[in-house]
């Protein structure tokens, strides 16, 4: 029996804060291509496909550290060459809580969603951070045992401190 404004804890998919429509890249597009695609897109990620197939993720970051930062010509440099691979992929079907230990365990932001074989969603620790409010008792719960990695931190101070 539930009691009055106690809510009764869900099992939530990721398939269920996922989103669907994913934007990808070709590995062997130019780094210039990638940010005309990110600007157009008003996103920060892209998924790296090759042959149709996920292999990689290129984010803001690494452009700045792989690019800006090593003076490299954004209009000769191929984006498999500062991708991040191989790629940490999650599955439509798993709990909400396992994505987010996942992510906090491989140390990334992002996860892209991978149903036999094929690509069909993204989630980011801001989506399920804003999801719902027993998101941040889950992450609480986590970071009792476990500190955030360095790179989630802001987002985790932000949405659970």
């Amino acid at each position: 029996m539930c009691q009055i404004g106690v809510a009764m804890p869900m099992s939530i998919k990721v398939d269920d804060v996922m989103v669907e429509d994913v934007v990808t890249v070709e590995a062997e597009a130019s780094v210039k291509r990638a940010v005309e695609i990110m600007n157009k897109h008003e996103i920060g990620c892209l998924i790296v496909v090759k042959r149709g197939k996920a292999v990689g993720i290129v984010t803001e970051r690494d452009m700045l550290r792989r690019v800006l930062v090593g003076a490299r010509d954004p209009r000769k440099t191929k984006v498999r060459e500062i991708m991040s691979a191989p790629l940490v992929v999650g599955n439509s079907q798993m709990e909400i809580e396992d994505a987010v230990k996942l992510m906090f365990e491989m140390k990334v932001k992002k996860l892209p969603i991978v149903d036999k074989g094929k690509l069909v969603g993204l989630v980011t620790l801001t989506d399920l951070a804003r999801y719902q409010p027993h998101m941040i008792e889950l992450l609480k719960k986590i970071m009792a045992t476990q500190l955030p990695p360095k790179r989630m931190k802001k987002v985790v101070d932000y949405y659970v401190v």
